[in-house]
């Protein structure tokens, strides 16, 4: 790499530094942290989305837990030597100005290092705010000749290009840090900009020159599934790709990387296992009502490709492992994959619109033709609540041909919905339940989808008309649950099972739709009932209804399967004892396939692997996995927040849309529809 590149590419990097400061701003005026200096050091304002508060969230407490460890050992003895903090990459970070105000400083010092360029301004920021000036106290002025832009008792910040490690010890020496004295390092989304090289220097010099220290590192990891792909792709863009996730993809590869570079003791977690098992529950409540949320998936897969480590060496570190395993926290690996399901394009890019969004839903009208409704996606070149509908039809020679047709409201207030569910009523017409515009605004009305034939000839000779079925409902005022077509005493009803609100984060009610006279009944349940969840599985077998999965009401992922059974006199719920365990899931699609239920993607938190179609015969109780073959389709296919349809007779499961608004990296939906080959199912016993 050129001079002039490796200029650009540091330009592209301190740019993330501008970006990540205005979010850490955010978030503190949004009140997930206290942090009172995070405006005085940020010019400028931003209003950050839920998402992204929660992920600089959850590192800030990360972070913030590392460096209360440190503290806590290295200042444990009064009369020892007086401990270090050395953040490498510190950017706009106010953890000095935090430190300082909580009077935790006063047997400790910090040193920041940054580019000159990143560094410089800083000092001046300090420089020119009184406030920050008051808390530091006497200080020294930027030296031009040397690296040290400022200087106080307690706090020194320097302009250094970390690749440079020579460059680094010696003004580092200059600056006062003290080789012998307990030191912690900090690395926040930092190494993983370095080239592997420069960064494996950087990791044995430190090992090499504090005999007593804490190295604390927080970044990327997980590149191979749809979630870090999309990751890499967004760093790319920026020019600031991310190095090393290929040699250190996981947590173990991490904790070997500074283990064979002489450090003594390493623990490390991904972010979603720190979350739920060190921080305590009621914090996690309070960050949790802050401000409305409806984006679990690419909450729990960003925690899920962050991971936060802590290597060790010398006294007092090296006894106690910051990060100890939980038990709170299992790890649920899926069983080894029994086969692979070979996948293919369904629609060719030349035979149609493509069904780009996700939180919509999906209904086989006929053999030959699907509709898909409402989510988020593209429309009319933007991304926004779809209203339009999309058709799915085969021909005679067995070839799909998507179709995007725009709804006519007949005075329903339509507009797209979100996490509704959607039931075949007859070949032309389906049925609308619950769903949200936004996460405080659910839909209470029952809406009808008519397919008909148009008076023209656009779109295929097809229109959709949306009309409204009775008044408001308020047991409709829910979204992410379940409508389940179940029947009892040859009445024909629908199940409407679970979900959320705004309200309430989690409900386990039930309710059943009559489905000839539209109204509500009353039907008896015995049993023990699952527990609340939303995003789980449901889909009919003999007469009832299989629920699997789905999210508690601890924002953890459920692994239970419950049947609720017909019964002479209503019904009965039965909880269906799965072997091997299955990992714990939500945001799946679920059929039924020979006796046997087939649970489509999601999202999981408790394995380190990404799902696939797990297979439960439901006479035994048996469990088994199956990988997907993405080799002819795609990639990056993400399997969360899509539909499925499954097409018995030619053993066929077809993936319609998906993907998500993926943290800061954009929105990223799944490009084409993808058929499943099941045939391989049909063998297993």
């Amino acid at each position: 790499m050129g001079p002039r590149s490796r200029e650009r590419r540091a330009g592209a990097v301190q740019s993330t530094n501008d970006s990540s400061a205005l979010s850490k701003r955010s978030l503190a005026e949004r009140g997930y942290v206290q942090d009172a200096f995070a405006a005085m050091l940020v010019p400028g304002t931003a209003r950050r989305a839920p998402l992204i508060h929660r992920g600089y969230y959850v590192r800030a407490r990360a972070v913030g837990h590392c460096v209360r460890a440190f503290l806590e050992r290295a200042c444990a003895h009064p009369g020892g030597p007086r401990a270090q903090i050395l953040s490498l990459g510190a950017g706009s970070d106010s953890l000095y100005f935090r430190l300082k105000s909580a009077g935790l400083l006063s047997r400790a010092a910090v040193w920041e290092v940054d580019f000159p360029d990143v560094a410089r301004r800083k000092a001046e920021r300090i420089e020119a705010t009184p406030e920050l000036c008051a808390l530091i106290g006497p200080f020294r002025k930027r030296d031009p000749t040397s690296a040290l832009c400022f200087e106080s008792l307690d706090y020194r910040l320097l302009g250094l290009d970390l690749r440079q490690v020579h460059r680094l010890d010696d003004a580092l020496t200059k600056a006062g840090l003290e080789a012998s004295s307990p030191t912690l390092l900090l690395a926040e989304a930092v190494l993983t900009y370095l080239e592997p090289e420069r960064a494996a220097a950087l990791i044995t010099w430190a090992a090499q020159r504090f005999p007593h220290a804490l190295f604390v590192v927080y970044e990327q990891m997980r590149p191979q599934d749809a979630f870090g792909q999309f990751m890499l792709q967004h760093f790319r863009r920026l020019n600031s790709p991310l190095h090393g996730l290929d040699r250190f993809p996981d947590v173990e590869a991490q904790k070997h990387r500074f283990l064979d570079a002489g450090w003594t003791a390493c623990s490390a977690i991904d972010l979603n296992e720190f979350y739920h098992c060190f921080l305590p529950a009621e914090e996690r409540r309070r960050v949790e009502n802050l401000e409305p949320f409806d984006e679990f998936e690419e909450w729990h897969l960003k925690c899920a490709h962050y991971f936060i480590l802590a290597a060790s060496k010398g006294d007092p570190f090296s006894q106690t492992l910051v990060f100890p395993p939980s038990e709170a926290f299992p790890q649920i690996d899926p069983a080894s994959p029994c086969g692979v399901l070979p996948a293919r394009v369904t629609v060719g890019d030349s035979r149609g619109a493509d069904l780009k969004r996700y939180g919509h839903t999906s209904v086989l009208l006929s053999p030959g033709i699907i509709l898909s409704a409402g989510g988020f996606g593209e429309q009319d070149g933007l991304h926004c609540r779809v209203s339009g509908v999309h058709l799915l039809s085969r021909d005679r020679d067995f070839e799909w041909t998507g179709n995007y047709i725009s709804s006519q409201e007949t005075g329903a207030q339509w507009g797209g919905r979100l996490y509704h569910t959607m039931t075949r009523l007859s070949e032309t017409e389906v049925l609308l339940l619950g769903g949200r515009l936004s996460p405080v605004s659910p839909t209470c009305k029952v809406l009808k989808l008519h397919l008909g034939k148009s008076e023209d000839n656009g779109s295929e000779g097809v229109n959709v008309t949306v009309t409204e079925t009775g008044p408001e409902d308020s047991i409709l005022s829910r979204w992410r649950h379940s409508t389940t077509d179940v029947s009892c005493q040859n009445q024909s009803y629908l199940f409407m099972y679970g979900g959320r609100r705004a309200t309430e984060p989690v409900l386990s009610d039930w309710h059943f739709l009559h489905v000839g006279t539209m109204a509500w009944v009353r039907i008896p349940v015995e049993g023990g009932a699952p527990e609340a969840r939303h995003s789980h599985s449901a889909c009919s077998w003999q007469g009832g209804a299989l629920i699997a999965g789905g999210l508690g009401a601890s924002e953890q992922p459920l692994n239970s399967v419950f049947f609720l059974r017909p019964m002479s006199h209503g019904f009965l719920w039965q909880s269906i004892d799965v072997q091997p365990p299955i990992t714990p899931r939500y945001s799946h699609t679920a059929h039924v396939l020979d006796g046997k239920l087939l649970l489509v993607g999601g999202v999981w938190m408790n394995s380190s692997s990404f799902p696939g179609v797990t297979v439960i015969n439901l006479m035994t109780g048996l469990s088994s996995e199956y990988q997907m073959d993405t080799s002819s389709v795609p990639w990056p296919v993400m399997l969360h927040n899509h539909t499925s349809i499954l097409l018995t007779e030619d053993q066929q499961l077809l993936l319609l849309g998906g993907g998500g608004n993926c943290f800061s990296f954009g929105t990223y939906f799944n490009p084409q529809a993808v058929t499943l080959d099941l045939s391989s199912l049909s063998t297993e016993q």
